[in-house]
């Protein structure tokens, strides 16, 4: 924890009602995202543990197995933390280009020497960490689009090319995910980036250009795979093939349904018994929902929009002070950590076809928590760096 102590008793009182405080020091981090964070990594764990066992034993004869590769992502996040908490948010700036340079380097090679799961390239096998480009690439977009829009943004408000210059990069990496493929990251990226631009103040009819070409683009990819065109058909009715295309969705609804309002308990889950594939990563949310029901599952989507509206408070309190970069980032990861919630989500349920994206902090997938964690290490970065100038601002005033 990081503390600022009170310098003289002359500014004692005006500290103390700025800050609400009871003792000689006051807190200069969010408390309530760490909070958040703590409560959905406790979570993450014990669905994990839950949901892993049938899968670990079945395949690797350890029902322990996913839970302790999760133990050891727990540890490495807990190291990285001591670099990125303490890493200024000026450093993330200036390299951003390296970074994002870096990511699609990455996107490159798993193309070209990835191991493949599912028919699809998105990992890189070194030893016991497999890497998923795909999601170094979310965070260094955003690094990317932040710096974008803080070193020119009269350029993207007043000029298409200036609009169209960070979207470029996105639809780069977009091809490249999409030759995995990754059309779920994809949508992701896209979404994200034409919010933060919205936020920025680019012009609506710019908007109106790129939403267009983008739907289109949607259709046909779609059209021109197969498989994505019996994922939408199966999506409308899954009951018309339940042990084909929409085995997956008819079992998830199936363990929705078995939950009803308080769920079977923890542990009871009958579909993650072999039934439902990929319980214990992209569909987690349906054994949340068979085993605590309706009420924990609202629990846990309203902790998770709870710590994207906290993202998003950072981000507006940074971009008042005129921290261009890390407001835009701070907002940038709030909208993909809600977009991407909604997006798991309404695959689980039937309401969008399945795309293959975790549940963000929930889902087993070492990338996605690795990369989770350390957009949480920059919005406590970002909300320190904000309070801790303000608070040297207060000090500093007249005497």
């Amino acid at each position: 924890m990081i503390y600022l102590q009170k310098k003289n008793s002359k500014n004692k009182g005006n500290i103390e009602e700025k800050y609400n405080t009871k003792d000689s020091f006051f807190i200069l981090y969010d408390r309530m995202l760490v909070w958040l964070t703590l409560s959905l990594f406790s979570i993450g764990f014990i669905m994990v543990l839950s949901t892993s066992i049938p899968i670990s034993q079945n395949i690797y004869h350890d029902p322990f197995f996913f839970i302790k590769r999760e133990i050891f992502y727990f540890f490495l996040i807990f190291l990285l933390s001591f670099i990125f908490l303490r890493t200024p948010i000026v450093f993330w700036e200036k390299n951003s280009n390296i970074i994002l340079i870096f990511s699609i380097l990455l996107l490159v090679f798993v193309l070209l020497a990835g191991h493949s799961i599912h028919g699809s390239f998105r990992w890189i096998n070194i030893g016991f960490l497999h890497i998923q480009p795909s999601e170094i690439c979310k965070i260094s977009s955003f690094c990317y689009i932040s710096s974008y829009l803080s070193r020119k943004p009269n350029e993207v408000r007043n000029n298409f090319w200036g609009f169209f210059k960070p979207l470029s990069i996105i639809i780069i990496q977009s091809i490249l995910l999409l030759a995995e493929p990754d059309l779920g990251t994809v949508i992701v990226l896209f979404f994200t980036t034409l919010s933060i631009l919205f936020i920025s103040g680019a012009k609506i009819g710019q908007f109106f250009i790129i939403i267009s070409f983008s739907i289109l683009t949607v259709i046909l990819l779609i059209l021109l795979e197969p498989y994505r065109i019996k994922r939408v058909l199966s999506f409308w009715n899954p009951w018309e093939d339940p042990f084909g295309n929409g085995y997956q969705l008819t079992q998830s609804l199936i363990a929705l349904g078995r939950g009803n309002l308080l769920g079977q308990g923890l542990g009871n889950s009958i579909q993650k018994l072999n039934y439902l594939p990929d319980a214990h990563s992209d569909f987690i949310f349906s054994i949340i929902g068979e085993e605590l029901g309706y009420i924990g599952s609202f629990l846990i989507l309203l902790i998770i929009f709870t710590l994207s509206l906290r993202a998003m408070y950072i981000g507006e309190r940074s971009l008042e002070k005129k921290q261009i970069f890390s407001g835009f980032l701070a907002c940038s990861i709030g909208i993909w950590f809600s977009f991407q919630t909604s997006i798991n989500v309404g695959s689980v349920t039937g309401i969008l076809p399945t795309k293959g994206l975790t549940l963000p902090f929930i889902s087993y997938g070492g990338s996605s928590l690795i990369i989770n964690s350390i957009a949480i290490f920059f919005l406590l970065r970002i909300d320190f760096e904000t309070r801790l100038r303000t608070s040297q601002a207060f000090l500093r005033g007249p005497k």
